[in-house]
This record gives structure tokens, sequence and C-alpha cells, in this order.
């Protein structure tokens, strides 16, 4: 009698949460690797005038109007030295795309499940609104970002 190779092991099957890692500041984020739908480098971006100071502007993604947020002042960060452009990287929020402008993009990290931590009681109070929980790496702290919670404006703004 003969047995069947046992089935290849996928990302799920072995407890890995994928992440596209990016800077912000210094500090190091990820955004769970389905949320993202495209990396791009700088932008020409369209002020919106009135819009909350968390939204730089709108850019155009292939003909479709994408909404950028700048995610130094969504979390309360100094702004972006002049002359330093940063990156962005687009989100699909219910439908609706969003560019998140960071400083910038690094690799997509593959990390046991298992090492994900709640968020530490000693996280700034506003980056924890918008944290799922942290990875403890060597050397480096990285925050896991809820897109959802990051793209929630008018809750930021009523607090």
């Amino acid at each position: 009698m003969t047995s069947s190779p046992p089935p290849p092991t996928t990302a799920l099957d072995s407890g890995s949460r994928d992440f596209v890692t990016m800077m912000v500041a210094d500090q190091l984020f990820g955004i769970p690797v389905l949320s993202v739908q495209d990396v791009l480098g700088p932008q020409r971006i369209t002020r919106i005038p009135l819009a909350p100071g968390e939204v730089a502007g709108a850019l155009n993604l292939r003909g479709r109007i994408v909404t950028a947020i700048d995610v130094r002042r969504r979390l309360g960060l100094p702004a972006r030295e002049a002359g330093k452009s940063g990156m962005s990287i687009v989100v699909d929020q219910v439908g609706e795309l969003y560019s998140l402008i960071v400083d910038t993009v690094g690799e997509v990290l593959s990390l046991p499940a298992d090492a994900f931590e709640r968020n530490p009681a000693t996280l700034d109070p506003q980056w924890r609104e918008v944290s799922a929980g942290i990875y403890r790496l060597e050397g480096k702290l990285m925050v896991v970002l809820d897109v959802a919670r990051l793209l929630d404006i008018r809750r930021a703004e009523a607090a």
C-alpha cells in the first residue's frame, strides 16, 4: 500500500502573516499584504480645499481618483523635511482607494502568527488607536496598522 505525499504547506497552513513594511519618522510599520493594491513612488497630489489636515489631497491612478492620506500627520508626527517626497501605498477600503503617504516602503515580511502581540501599554495613545498590534523584530518594533482605523479620520477629528 502506498501513501500519498503530504499536501504542500501554504502561508495559511504555516500560521504566518505577510506584511508590506514601511518607515514613517524612523518607526517601522506593517500593513497586511492583502490590503495593499499598489506601491507608488512620488506622485503629483492635488490639494483639496477644506479637507481635514490628514488629507494631503487627491491623485489620479490609472483614471481613478485616489484620496491621499499623510500618515505622518495622521499619527501626529512632524512634517516631512522640505524637498523630501514620500512614497504611496494604495489600499482599498470598502471599494474606495486611498493612498497612504509614507517616508519609504520596505520589503514584504512573512512573520509567524504566534509572535504577534497586543499593543503594549507604553505605545503612544495616538498610535494605539490605529494599531492592530505589534511584532518585536531584531532590535525593532513593527507596529501593525489597522487600515480601517487609520482611515477613520472623522473619529480622529472628534478625539
